[in-house]
């Protein structure tokens, strides 16, 4: 069996890419999913392109891979991707109440069909993620991906927020396997109530280490073997500010980090770097 890769999302990082390279690679993972947003390194419009190779070859020197990209699903990002060997791009279905649940859906369902003869040409794969809140959960994303075929569209797995809507792990791993072939997602959070016992409740999501969240990611890691997985599992790197207002931000998350690191290698039994 293949060594078990892992990698960790940049998002929380917006420093230049040599330093931020060098500093994930002294962490031991195997590469990164890279945050193409607007704000970060790199933004997504005319020069994703140059962008991605350069990043590639960044990383690449830190002895890195990039394994995929939080980013547009769009022919541009695509093509930049396939070009450079990324064979990944991780996104979201946002639910617009406006406009109603089905007709999201059917607008998603056009949209990544439309895309399919440029992931096919590129080599490219959609890896939708299940989110809590107005997107899709495990069911609806499977309800939104099933009639494709996963070598171009996949679920990206996080049971982070499978748990905050309550689902349990083997329920979720059950709905989704077909799909899950590419990426699956280890972070963890719950909800904190954020005022007092005497007003209407108001709760916000916090998250935190793999200890202190509303599930095991034992359970997740062993469901996942159980399939026979041999995916990237991929470290989000999320963790809420103290006063629980946003997401910790650059290096005040590496003692989480490392203590996330080390968990999720000794749950694939892979030995400290």
């Amino acid at each position: 069996m293949a060594r078990q890769r892992i990698t960790i999302f940049t998002k929380a990082w917006k420093e230049p890419l040599p330093s931020l390279a060098d500093k994930l690679a002294a962490l031991g993972v195997d590469g990164v999913e890279l945050a193409v947003r607007p704000g970060y390194q790199i933004e997504p419009g005319d020069g994703v392109a140059a962008g991605l190779s350069d990043a590639v070859r960044t990383f690449g020197g830190a002895g890195l891979v990039i394994d995929s990209i939080a980013g547009d699903v769009d022919e541009r990002t695509i093509a930049a991707c396939g070009d450079v060997g990324i064979g990944l791009i991780r996104t979201m279905a946002r639910i617009d109440m406006g406009q109603g649940y089905e007709t999201c859906i059917d607008a998603l369902r056009r949209h990544f069909d439309g895309m399919i003869p440029h992931l096919e040409r590129h080599g490219v794969t959609i890896g939708v993620q299940n989110h809590v809140g107005h997107f899709t959960g495990t069911a609806g994303t499977m309800n939104l991906v099933g009639g494709f075929d996963p070598a171009r569209v996949c679920i990206v797995l996080d049971m982070a927020h499978c748990a905050l809507a309550g689902e349990p792990v083997d329920m979720a791993l059950d709905i989704a396997k077909s799909h899950v072939t590419r990426l699956a997602n280890f972070k963890n959070g719950y909800w904190e109530r954020r005022n007092g016992p005497e007003e209407q409740a108001v709760h916000k999501v916090r998250w935190t280490t793999h200890r202190h969240g509303t599930y095991d990611w034992r359970d997740f890691a062993g469901a996942l073997r159980g399939t026979g997985y041999s995916g990237t599992v991929c470290l989000p790197a999320e963790y809420s500010e103290p006063s629980g207002a946003g997401q910790r931000m650059g290096d005040a998350i590496l003692p989480f980090v490392r203590e996330d690191l080390a968990h999720l290698r000794g749950l694939f039994g892979l030995a400290a770097d």
